[in-house]
């Protein structure tokens, strides 16, 4: 595949020049595959398209029109069109796993409780017991949880006789370590263990600790072929289950961003809720349209539907160099500042360490699913929560059985399930607007069963990294679990 790419590359551009090189392959599958085509060129062999071919992924469509409109006067190019078609068609997957394998695939993880896990790395070098487990979803996929079963010695936690369990869910491109990153008295984690929970920390599939599968390549393209709708379906089944079977009790959930999205999604299809006690749901997600990053905006643009079929860029690894490359020329866009990629991408979080930054930016971010960031994309862009739209109505017929992606509908919610909601003015992504959108879906509920806190200063990341978090976000979250008994 490199030497087909790299032949093309001296003859295309010896026979047209570069920007029509970078030009012709859109003219043939639409304007919106400019940012696509610039991955696949790179994938294979095109040493051109990180200099050249990727600053065209954002023309103004008029532009860009213009330029179409002169391309389409070349008598070969229906040719290349062919010629493009049978590259594509040629092992697209096998390329790329044997030219940039993931930088995560040589990871060992010990699930026995000691080791490289991360009970190891992160809890018991801080003086708290730790346990791991192993889930196994009903599509396979090895799922890596953390139990810390109380607080320290001389915490308030007291005896683990009755201690309620209560299950964190991270966002996406980030694991369970993001519970942990801050001192024992700040991170979440450690604040509900020292507070007499029973803390259960989950790593969805993808991540560094959960990149396993029981038939799969972690490697291959089959293995990423899930969105969020999946998590929904497979993974918060599977790790509620293990919590609820390990203690005997119903659970108390808390979530952040994606975490929150999947659980709303699920609440409101009837499922887990007959398991969990309450939800905690902090920079709550699951409208997107008036989200104020420019970075997640320009992506969110940049991701459409042929990304996963035609490219075959499966796995989404922000530390691989096409991802590195792609992210480098999305922060040169206008009005994009990637100078603080935190704030770039969460919006101006008030209270961050320094080291805490640090050390957050030295575990994160993970990989996920090119298809799952596709399906967030197209929450951004068609302004509702549906489940992923396969972009023809024949293929959703065949998924759904029906031309349209069937909506979750969020109404459906039970009335009385207790609900916590925190949500940041300055948060870039769970826009309050968006956050107004959910409010609204929750209008017929309880009220009594209904907690509502608004921070203005805080953005994304101050829910779970903020040093002021313990006393704004997570003592009102303990309050909240122990009035539900």
């Amino acid at each position: 595949m490199l030497w087909v790419g790299s032949s093309l590359n001296h003859l295309f551009e010896s026979l047209f020049g570069i920007e029509w090189v970078c030009a012709f392959f859109p003219s043939f599958l639409g304007h919106s595959s400019l940012s696509l085509f610039s991955l696949f060129i790179y994938s294979s062999g095109f040493n051109f398209s990180r200099a050249h071919c990727l600053q065209y992924i954002f023309l103004p469509h008029a532009v860009f029109s213009n330029r179409m409109a002169a391309l389409r006067k070349l008598p070969s190019l229906s040719i290349l069109s062919l010629v493009a078609l049978v590259i594509l068609a040629v092992e697209p997957y096998e390329s790329l796993s044997s030219s940039r394998k993931s930088v995560h695939s040589g990871f060992k993880t010990d699930y026995n409780g000691v080791g490289s896990g991360m009970c190891a790395s992160a809890v018991t070098v801080h003086g708290y017991k730790c346990q791991e487990f192993e889930v196994t979803t009903d599509d396979g996929y090895i799922l890596s949880v953390q139990r810390i079963p109380e607080g320290r010695v001389g915490g308030d936690g007291g005896p683990t006789t009755n201690r309620q369990p209560v299950l964190l869910q991270h966002g996406v491109l980030v694991d369970g370590v993001t519970w942990l990153q801050n001192s024992p008295a700040q991170s979440p984690a450690m604040i509900l263990a020292d507070n007499g929970f029973d803390v259960w920390i989950s790593n969805i599939r993808g991540t560094r600790y959960s990149r396993r599968h029981v038939t799969l390549d972690p490697d291959s393209a089959d293995y990423w072929n899930w969105t969020w709708d999946d998590l929904v379906v497979h993974d918060l089944p599977a790790l509620v289950d293990l919590v609820f079977k390990q203690t005997g009790q119903k659970i108390h959930y808390i979530g952040h961003s994606m975490g929150t999205l999947i659980a709303l999604a699920s609440f409101s299809e009837g499922k887990q809720i007959d398991k969990v006690k309450s939800a905690a749901l902090l920079s709550p997600v699951a409208y997107l349209s008036h989200m104020t990053t420019a970075l997640g905006d320009v992506a969110a643009r940049a991701f459409v539907s042929e990304i996963t079929t035609i490219f075959g860029l499966a796995e989404f690894n922000p530390r691989g160099e096409p991802v590195s490359d792609f992210l480098k020329v999305l922060c040169a866009q206008a009005g994009v500042d990637c100078y603080d990629l935190i704030t770039a991408l969460t919006g101006k979080n008030c209270c961050l360490n320094a080291s805490t930054v640090d050390h957050f930016l030295k575990n994160e971010p993970q990989s996920t699913s090119t298809k799952n960031l596709v399906h967030l994309s197209q929450t951004v862009r068609d302004g509702v929560l549906s489940k992923y739209d396969y972009g023809s109505n024949d293929f959703n017929q065949a998924h759904y059985g029906e031309t349209k992606p069937p909506r979750y509908n969020l109404t459906n919610i039970p009335h009385d399930f207790p609900l916590f909601l925190s949500y940041g003015g300055q948060d870039a992504l769970s826009d309050v607007q968006d956050v107004g959108t959910l409010l609204d879906n929750l209008k017929y509920h309880d009220v009594e069963k209904l907690h509502i806190q608004y921070i203005k200063d805080y953005a994304h990341a101050d829910f779970i990294i903020g040093i002021t978090a313990k006393d704004i976000v997570y003592n009102q979250i303990i309050s909240f679990f122990r009035n539900q008994g």
